[in-house]
């Protein structure tokens, strides 16, 4: 017998904390009945379990996708302002698959979808620390002690950031190019560690998640995960 959402998960229904949701909202049926409750478990040798009224499959066909998200669209699969989703970048790809955490309206740059639940769930788990990189373009110049406090920790409304990587890349026009480094994956975290120290971001690109970067890839451009990237993002992960 398995969790519920965890079964779930594994047929790539969505990410764990996704599939947490259906379950909590009346989605799911396990042999025609609603289960609403978290600790449910079932066996789904044996079970039918049903998503939306429909049966789910635990033999989907893995797929790891590497996408150049360009500024101006939104990572949720839905959108009730009718703005453009990355998922309408992905032309040629058959199989549902849906965004490993977020990036946020007018942030570019590198985006893992997939439908393997359980490592979605895993690299934006916190206890693993999966390095993500950015290109951050900040009003002004920050002083060191402030790319220093950035790097010890900044008290933010949700609580110390963990310790980051901060590099000054450059500056332009009495502004500057910052590359962070963070370990953590909170909300609009890099621009709000920028607010912090007085230096709100311009313009801000992810370059890195984990051992992946954008090499070869344009503005709104993908590609299939190789076998041997699979296996390393998984490592970061213990999977």
């Amino acid at each position: 017998m398995e969790r519920l959402q965890k079964v779930m998960a594994r047929a790539g229904i969505a990410s764990r904390r996704q599939c947490e949701k259906m379950i909590t909202g009346g989605l799911v049926k396990i042999d025609g009945e609603v289960v609403t409750a978290l600790g449910s478990r079932v066996d789904p040798a044996k079970q039918k379990i049903e998503v939306a009224g429909k049966a789910i499959s635990l033999q989907p066909t893995a797929c790891y996708i590497l996408l150049y998200k360009p500024a101006g669209f939104v990572t949720t699969l839905r959108d009730p302002q009718g703005r453009k989703k990355v998922t309408d970048l992905l032309h040629d790809v058959k199989t549902r698959v849906y965004p490993v955490g977020r990036l946020d309206y007018m942030t570019c740059g590198l985006l893992l979808l997939t439908n393997d639940g359980e490592l979605a769930n895993a690299l934006t788990h916190p206890r693993y620390h999966v390095p993500k990189t950015y290109l951050a373009f900040v009003k002004g110049v920050p002083e060191p002690a402030a790319i220093t406090r950035m790097e010890e920790g900044l008290i933010l409304e949700d609580g110390l950031t963990a310790p980051a990587k901060v590099f000054l890349k450059g500056e332009k026009g009495g502004n500057t190019l910052l590359e962070i480094t963070i370990y953590e994956g909170r909300n609009r975290l890099v621009r709000r560690m920028c607010e912090n120290i007085g230096h709100p971001v311009l313009k801000l690109k992810r370059t890195r998640f984990g051992p992946l970067d954008l090499s070869g890839l344009k503005p709104g451009q993908y590609r299939y995960l190789s076998f041997n990237e699979v296996g390393k993002i998984k490592k970061l992960v213990n999977l």
